[in-house]
């Protein structure tokens, strides 16, 4: 297992999720292939087999899209998300009606290939950085409709999870801070704005520009698009160990949250989490991850 703890998918979502995916691969006048070629009474096994290391995720949408198209297969999981699994490995078995098994397969697989493929990557950046303090944290690049379940294999992969969505956190970007008039007065005007339970982060692509955010106390900057040298200097600036006086940029200056991003990928991470930064964060994790290979291997009784 990759992380510490094993976070937990709401079954109401689960279901939406998995009814509306089997809905599609249905269509109109469902599995006309597996109507015409096995018949109503044949039972069968299947074993899904991971074909490659990596992190199992989606086992909970696996399931579902079984137990969905007929409540009486017997679905077993030989792993729990969160486990790493080696090539040849069984991961789960479905025994029933093979109609039912070979109806269900595609969106079964589709989900746990695609969720584990999310985890396995992330673990692969988590593992670039385990010697900083630094973690790797996602996007809101994600897949439509599947954000929440992306989001969830990014921690079972041992990343951590930025906002959900534009309305559990303030994060004001470059197009922002250019209609509202300067850093300073959006984050202000955020300050007055959110309650006392929403952070408020502001992006910044220069050392001036942060330093004008720290006077003006957000709770996160995010360093967008720095190289390794301007990074360290940020975070020296952040420490209140920088070669200028607190006055050039505040004198009631504090610490806070430091994020990196941009051409953040398997080469540069490592660099950019030696600097000292907080959380360094990507859409390759989510966008760019290859689905893990996994197989339904499936016998006749």
């Amino acid at each position: 297992m990759t992380t510490s703890f094993r976070p937990q998918l709401s079954p109401l979502m689960i279901e939406d999720l998995v009814r509306n995916a089997l809905l599609e691969d249905l269509g109109r006048a469902g599995d006309i292939t597996t109507y015409a070629t096995i018949g109503p009474e044949k039972t069968a096994v299947a074993d899904l087999n991971s074909r490659e290391h990596g992190v199992v995720a989606g086992l909970p949408l696996a399931e579902a899209a079984f137990r969905l198209i007929d409540p009486s297969l017997r679905f077993e999981a030989f792993a729990v998300d969160g486990d790493t699994v080696a090539p040849g490995q069984a991961i789960a078995r479905v025994s029933g009606n093979a109609r039912s098994v070979l109806s269900a397969e595609r969106v079964a697989l589709n989900f746990l290939m695609h969720l584990s493929g999310v985890a396995s990557y992330t673990a692969r950046f988590a593992a670039e950085i385990t010697h900083t303090k630094a973690r790797v944290t996602c996007t809101r690049k994600t897949l439509p409709g599947l954000r929440a379940v992306e989001k969830y294999a990014v921690r079972l992969g041992g990343g951590s999870n930025h906002r959900f969505g534009l309305d559990d956190a303030i994060l004001i970007k470059d197009n922002h801070i250019a209609v509202a008039g300067g850093v300073a007065s959006a984050v202000h005007a955020a300050r007055a704005y959110a309650g006392h339970l929403v952070k408020i982060e502001v992006e910044v692509d220069g050392l001036e520009q942060m330093r004008e955010a720290l006077g003006a106390r957000p709770d996160v900057i995010l360093l967008d698009n720095m190289g390794p040298d301007l990074l360290r200097e940020a975070v020296a600036i952040n420490r209140g160990h920088h070669g200028l006086s607190l006055a050039d940029y505040a004198s009631d200056v504090r610490r806070v949250v430091l994020e990196a991003s941009g051409n953040v990928n398997l080469q540069t991470i490592r660099p950019i989490a030696e600097t000292g930064v907080d959380y360094i964060s990507t859409s390759k994790i989510t966008m760019a991850a290859p689905t893990l290979d996994i197989g339904l291997d499936i016998s006749l009784r």
